[in-house]
């Protein structure tokens, strides 16, 4: 019977002809899945009907396709459990883009912008420019009273810096930017204000709406110093500031380096009458610059002579402006490095009839030498995120001995160049704040020493005289500074004890003598002050600590030099120029742009402050203020 349904095969073989009986598929995971037919390889398969991807399926059972399954279903769990959006953190980033890249108010109502914001959540909201600019303001205030409560913590001094800014619609505008160490001994620097001034704009004035901002932020009696640049009305701001009946009784040791002169500014005017002296050997240099930039042509001739030279270099021929003598520099600095390729044109081009001959040549070099010393302190001078109140003095002598060493150079035109720089020199030395010396002596690097060495290469025989003066005017104003920060001083030792017990009983008895003991060590004089302790330990090695850090040193001898320390960090938290003002405008020149121009000067305002407490100005980095340092030193 059986028979019947079998067949014998070529090889004997029984084989039965009867169909196969298909596998019951009992498991959830199939309603998932999609069943394909087998492949070239005879496995089977099968397809996720949410994913599209297949697997092989029949040989492990359904685990694998399991596995894939509670992938696929984690995320759409997680897409499920995704909150809500929330309409008011939205409308918030929104407004911090604003602020943070210079975006118009219309950016809110940009379509494609809210086309994108609704394909990301379709549950947005999108806003008007009205809105946005009312977001903006509610920033800028609310940033506003976090500033004014950290400034209120703030224990030492604070110094400001202020300059004045045309807009392109001519509206004129006063920065005011304050300058203070925190509690962690970081050298800070904020924005206060980005007011508008209204004409008339007299020294007087001027002097009235800093006050009135002073008062505002609720600092007016904890100014140190003030920078400001050479205009003749910033002398009246200050006269006017220093006799102010609310202001005059807090200033330290009655003013009298309240003003602090822009170093930056005097280096310019310096450098700018020695440029005067060498218009005629500069021309030829001009009129080659002038003439290689005059056409595509030229500069693909120019091109030419450069990719015969041995060496290439990606800087390309500057042109100087004559309002920025840097600039001037770095024209001569990169022509010397293409002095060959101008000598080749000069051979090929016929037209081309300015190229410097070599004696010119060699008179540019030495105008460089000359010259790169002070771009190099310009550029170290104009950094806002370290202290740059112990780099004057020195930088300044380094610059005076330049000057009088050009002035017995055997080139006339040299001599020249250093008798117009000395004279302006000698006219703003004179206003050189005694402040900016001290910031030296408290530099452990230099201390007393630095200063007199400088001035017995400058004096000579009055040079004893000049830093036994500077060294009665420090310890008076160490006198003055401890007696008005005695508070203070308690306030940081009862501090610093509380923080030291550990929650652990310690009776008065067990310290008995403790403070005589302490006083052994620091120095047996009891006589002496901190003052005398840290000017008679030994010096740092200058060449060993380039690099350091100025404030940490001072933070870690802070227990030593307790009302020291204190002065110290306000004295090198002085800034020596006003850049940080300035850099103000470049931010001021991008929000009051052309298409920007009919801006409300208070939104300006908020644009501008609440930048620069949210994510800062950019000032030169640790790194370059080192670079610049070590060509100095």
């Amino acid at each position: 019977m059986d028979s019947m349904n079998e067949e014998n095969d070529e090889y004997g073989d029984t084989v039965s002809s009867a169909p196969k009986r298909m596998r019951c598929r009992t498991s959830s995971v199939w309603s998932d899945f999609e069943i394909l037919p087998k492949g070239s390889d005879g496995k089977e398969r099968a397809k996720c009907k949410k994913c599209q991807n297949s697997f092989v399926a029949g040989s492990n059972g359904t685990t694998s396709l399991l596995r894939h399954r509670a992938k696929c279903h984690e995320v759409d769990n997680q897409i499920v459990s995704r909150q809500p959006l929330d309409q008011a953190t939205y409308r918030e980033m929104v407004a911090l883009a604003i602020i943070r890249h210079n975006y118009p108010f219309s950016f809110a109502e940009h379509e494609n912008n809210r086309l994108l914001h609704c394909y990301l959540n379709p549950d947005v909201k999108t806003i008007c420019r009205n809105t946005a600019k009312s977001d903006v303001i509610k920033i800028y205030r609310r940033e506003k009273e976090n500033l004014k409560h950290d400034l209120k913590s703030i224990t030492g001094r604070f110094c400001l810096t202020s300059d004045l800014w045309s807009s392109p619609n001519t509206d004129e505008y006063m920065v005011l930017t304050t300058h203070y160490v925190d509690e962690h001994w970081v050298l800070q620097k904020k924005v206060l204000s980005f007011c508008h001034v209204p004409p008339p704009r007299g020294g007087v004035i001027l002097a009235e709406r800093l006050l009135g901002l002073l008062k505002e932020w609720g600092i007016e009696k904890r100014v140190f110093t003030i920078t400001l640049d050479n205009v003749s009305y910033n002398d009246t701001l200050v006269s006017h500031l220093k006799r102010h009946p609310s202001f005059r009784p807090y200033l330290p040791y009655g003013g009298e380096f309240f003003h602090v002169r822009c170093g930056v500014h005097i280096l310019n005017l310096i450098v700018q009458d020695g440029l005067k002296a060498i218009n005629e050997v500069m021309y030829n240099l001009r009129e080659s610059v002038k003439y290689v930039r005059g056409s595509d042509h030229r500069k693909l001739r120019f091109a030419q002579c450069l990719s015969e030279l041995p060496f290439l270099t990606s800087k390309k021929v500057r042109q100087d402006v004559p309002t920025r003598w840097n600039s001037t520099y770095l024209m001569i600095e990169t022509c010397l490095k293409y002095r060959d390729a101008f000598s080749h044109l000069s051979r090929i081009d016929k037209y081309f009839l300015n190229c410097p001959s070599e004696e010119e040549w060699e008179r540019v070099e030495k105008i460089a030498r000359v010259l790169e010393p002070f771009y190099d302190i310009t550029k170290l001078f104009s950094g806002t995120n370290y202290p740059t109140a112990n780099l004057y003095f020195h930088c300044v002598w380094k610059i005076q001995l330049r000057i009088m060493e050009q002035l017995e150079d055997d080139d006339a035109i040299i001599r020249a160049m250093a008798k117009e720089m000395k004279e302006k020199f000698d006219k703003y030395w004179e206003y050189y704040s005694p402040v900016l010396s001290f910031a030296v002596i408290l530099d452990p690097r230099y201390k007393l020493q630095c200063v007199e060495f400088c001035y017995s290469k400058l004096y000579k025989q009055e040079a004893i005289s000049m830093a036994a003066n500077l060294r009665d005017t420090l310890y008076g104003i160490f006198e003055e500074y401890k007696n008005s920060t005695s508070d203070i001083c308690n306030m940081v030792e009862v501090a610093s004890s509380s923080g030291g017990v550990h929650g652990h009983y310690v009776r008065h008895d067990d310290f008995s003598g403790f403070e005589t003991y302490k006083s052994q060590l620091i120095g047996s004089d009891s006589s002496k002050s901190q003052l005398d302790l840290y000017l008679e330990e030994a010096r740092f090695d200058h060449k060993l600590h380039k690099d350091l850090n100025v404030m940490g040193y001072w933070k870690s001898h802070s227990n030593r030099f307790l009302e020291l320390s204190l002065m110290a960090r306000d004295i090198l938290s002085i800034p020596i120029t006003t850049v940080a003002s300035e850099s103000a405008f470049s931010i001021g020149g991008r929000i009051l742009d052309k298409f920007r121009s009919s801006l409300l000067p208070q939104t300006a305002e908020a644009l501008l402050c609440a930048r620069d407490w949210l994510y800062g100005v950019p000032g030169i980095s640790y790194f370059f203020y080192h670079l610049c340092a070590r060509n100095i030193h």
